[in-house]
């Protein structure tokens, strides 16, 4: 009979494996049971390697006794399937303007495509992810969005247009109350919809931070493709009271595409999330990175 051998061992990075598990214990404890609601951004799926990533991360998280709950965009995909369609977008203030036939490809591609490609990278993983969009149950209700803009020259405040854009009047949390207790990730897409039964586009980030409220989770994890909040001298600030943020947003720190970001984080605080943070979703592993290290990557907003 051949003799059965046990391949070597690589002692150093065994070492170095127990040493990882060791020092992530005590987060696995505090998160224990914890709800944590990710908003996985359209230009964070970009990368094939990263997404696989992704969905390890997320599965791996349930797995350890977390809830995790994704709310994804998909800019990028919008962009492309309207590029095929011929259809021309327009943005006023970084917001899409969405006529009755843009909302049936917004709807399209994000409780459609998007969404089921999501919920298969966590699956595909080892959890079982069920993709949903906020129509489902009556989970995000909606209203139109009413912006207004000043104009340069009159200083004169009119009323935009922003078609079937809306933002979320209330979350009935008991579609994912009933998928997170039966085992399920649950994964959505930012859809809404109004008692009149109309759909509505909404930002991803702004659903995220509304879910997040509505499940009193523990946190809330803004995937996007920049560090965190940087100072005047870019470098990224690790941690902002709600304040600070005010602060930041009036001395000119926090400008541009941020601060909508950044606003939705507070607003999620406000409601009863213990932490929001801002990371970049291009780093590998950034959500166990944040959640099971000392120094997350990103920028973590608390009261």
């Amino acid at each position: 009979m051949s003799e059965s051998h046990t391949p070597a061992i690589d002692i150093a990075a065994a070492t170095e494996q127990a040493h990882v598990l060791a020092q992530a214990l005590p987060f696995l404890r505090r998160y224990a049971g914890a709800t944590v609601v990710v908003k996985y951004g359209g230009h964070a799926m970009g990368e094939e390697h990263l997404a696989q990533q992704f969905g390890n991360d997320i599965a791996l998280l349930k797995q350890v006794g977390i809830n995790p709950v994704v709310v994804h965009g998909g800019g990028p995909q919008i962009n492309a399937m309207l590029k095929r369609l011929a259809i021309q977008s327009t943005f006023i203030d970084g917001l899409r303007v969405t006529d009755a036939a843009m909302v049936e490809v917004v709807e399209m591609v994000l409780a459609g495509t998007v969404n089921k490609y999501v919920a298969g990278l966590i699956t595909r993983a080892g959890a079982l992810a069920v993709g949903v969009s906020g129509k489902d149950g009556g989970m995000i209700r909606a209203r139109k969005l009413q912006r207004t803009k000043k104009d340069p020259d009159s200083h004169i405040e009119r009323a935009l247009d922003l078609g079937f854009v809306g933002e979320p009047s209330g979350v009935d949390a008991r579609v994912i109350h009933a998928l997170t207790g039966g085992g399920l990730v649950p994964v959505i897409a930012p859809i809404g919809v109004d008692a009149d039964g109309q759909t509505f586009n909404i930002n991803a980030d702004t659903v995220a931070a509304a879910v997040a409220g509505a499940l009193n989770a523990t946190r809330l994890l803004m995937l996007t493709d920049v560090p965190g909040v940087l100072d005047k001298d870019k470098k990224l600030i690790p941690s902002l009271t709600l304040a600070e943020v005010e602060e930041r947003i009036a001395d000119g720190t926090i400008t541009g595409g941020m601060i909508p970001k950044v606003e939705n984080c507070v607003e999620a605080v406000r409601q009863g999330v213990k932490g929001a943070v801002i990371l970049d979703g291009r780093v590998p592993h950034a959500c166990l990175l944040e959640l099971f290290t000392e120094a997350g990557p990103g920028t973590l907003i608390k009261r």
